[in-house]
């Protein structure tokens, strides 16, 4: 039990830094005209464990807190994560 905290909380930490950096990096490609980092793929971050980063990077660039309707898709990624996890710590729980 111990050890699957323990490896969540790794996978939310060094997600969390992976989607920092790719929010930082595509606010950066927005400014400077480049190729952009996908919204589905700044989503993937968040649904796997990286939603804090990613949350963090919105704050501290201002970037993508504006546009509701990725707002509205973040929310839910971040709902149907913790859906997820409660479904595992359940499943884990009661076996």
């Amino acid at each position: 039990m111990l050890t699957a905290i323990a490896c969540y909380l790794l996978l939310v930490a060094v997600t969390s830094g992976a989607a920092f950096v790719a929010y930082w990096l595509d606010k950066r490609l927005a400014q400077s005209g480049g190729r952009r980092i996908s919204e589905k793929n700044l989503l993937l971050f968040a649904v796997v464990g990286g939603w804090p980063g990613a949350l963090a990077a919105q704050q501290v660039f201002r970037h993508k807190t504006q546009k509701t309707s990725f707002q509205i898709k973040f929310w839910f990624v971040v709902a149907l994560h913790f859906g997820l996890v409660g479904f595992v710590a359940y499943t884990i729980l009661t076996q």
